[in-house]
């Protein structure tokens, strides 16, 4: 892997490691990676192990908008912010998003983009 992919590639997966909103298993997954590389491993082996992992574990326009308009999505964001993402998500669904566009799905996305595993998607 060139430096500049690495340097984005690792800018991605401490977007990720920031994001209140990542699982426990994506930031697993983001630690591993950065484990990987500062321990000397296999950069693009460690990248096609990442890029593997996070992809199974994508959320949806689809799940995001049934989970926001549910009563456990509006308890999680209330009723106000579990609204707003509801429309939101309606809004980017209708101009042709395919995945959540939150901190930390977002960066995932851009990441298997980036590696050729999925198209691009829409972020308003």
């Amino acid at each position: 892997m060139d430096r500049e992919t690495l340097a984005y590639t690792a800018s991605k997966v401490d977007e990720i490691l920031a994001a209140p909103s990542a699982s426990e298993d994506t930031k697993s997954f983001a630690q591993a990676w950065k484990s990987a590389v500062a321990n000397g491993e296999d950069v693009d082996k460690a990248t096609d192990t990442f890029l593997d992992a996070i992809s199974e574990h994508q959320t949806t326009i689809d799940d995001l908008i049934a989970f926001a308009s549910s009563e456990v999505g509006k308890q999680v964001f209330g009723e106000e912010g579990a609204n707003a993402m509801v429309a939101h998500s309606k809004k980017r669904k209708e101009a042709g998003a395919m995945f959540c566009d939150c901190a930390a799905c977002k960066p995932c996305h851009e990441l298997l983009h980036k590696f050729g595993r999925e198209k691009a998607d829409v972020y308003l």
